[in-house]
């Protein structure tokens, strides 16, 4: 085995070996499922049936939405859990250590992305597993085949530029403390910025543009299509073509920017470019590390 796996074998028995960091890294799913139950699921059935008038399907849309929202948000909080374990590395300098070692810098920093994104992909696929289990379980429909293959297709997409974006944050970070600060605080926002708590289409427009600038929320975007694909044409059957585009753009199951609504290609596009991007400039940064 090269050093790489090595590495990424080394960071992910870290991560798995802290119960806590693990549980934390889910919380803010755990929140958003819990808010859900109590008390949003229902208002968003009873706002939808005051639209169409039926109730077919309702449910079967709105644990769908929830569930979308739910994955994308995983996508973010897991693998900035994982990074935890190049904050500790840093603050214990065992991060220096490898630095002055005979192992290329390159490889180390590889070790960390890998294992983040390693982890993204595999705890995101598993909350797709239970979503989807959740839904069926509330007389909703199993996604088919072709549609579960453009979910992990999404979900690999928004793991890599969810984790490079965290990845870039995660170098800004120098000990245990502040990173735990940091990700309390994005993992209290995510649910907003993922239009969980207050769907995007009900945002002052200034604030919908400052969300809509951000990956994760055309990411979930796309999710939320193929998610509730099937719901949408059993609930809005007979409804009004335009109760059903207010609903959606309110909703954030299709988005736009600058007066067009953002399509599938090009929502693959953003989320796949801006993970080059951050992914770039986190090896930079850790490349030109200096212990200060």
């Amino acid at each position: 085995m090269n050093v790489i796996g090595r590495l990424t074998i080394r960071n992910l028995k870290v991560y798995f070996r802290d119960k806590i960091s693990v549980f934390f890294s889910f919380l803010s799913v755990i929140i958003i499922i819990s808010l859900y139950a109590l008390f949003l699921g229902n208002v968003q059935v009873e706002s939808i049936k005051s639209q169409v008038g039926g109730i077919n399907g309702i449910r079967y849309l709105v644990d769908s939405w929830i569930m979308a929202g739910v994955i994308a948000s995983n996508t973010v909080t897991v693998t900035l859990g994982a990074l935890g374990t190049m904050v500790d590395d840093i603050q214990k300098d065992i991060f220096q250590d490898f630095m002055v070692s005979p192992i290329n810098r390159r490889q180390i920093v590889a070790g960390y992305i890998l294992s983040s994104l390693i982890v993204g992909i595999t705890m995101s696929i598993v909350v797709f597993i239970a979503a989807e289990l959740y839904i069926v379980a509330y007389g909703g429909k199993i996604l088919s085949f072709n549609l579960t293959l453009k979910i992990l297709g999404v979900i690999l997409a928004c793991v890599f530029s969810s984790a490079s974006m965290v990845f870039f944050v995660a170098t800004f970070i120098k000990t245990n403390s502040a990173f735990g600060t940091v990700s309390t605080v994005i993992g209290t926002i995510i649910g907003f910025v993922a239009g969980i708590y207050i769907p995007i289409g009900a945002l002052p427009e200034g604030v919908q543009k400052a969300v809509k600038i951000l990956p994760i929320s055309v990411g979930v975007t796309l999710l939320r299509q193929i998610f509730t694909k099937d719901a949408l044409s059993i609930v809005f059957k007979d409804a009004p073509a335009e109760y059903l585009n207010s609903y959606m753009e309110t909703q954030g199951i299709q988005i736009r920017i600058s007066g067009n609504i953002v399509s599938e290609r090009t929502i693959i596009a953003i989320l796949i470019i801006s993970g080059i991007i951050f992914f770039a400039l986190s090896v930079f940064r850790l490349l030109k590390y200096k212990k200060h």
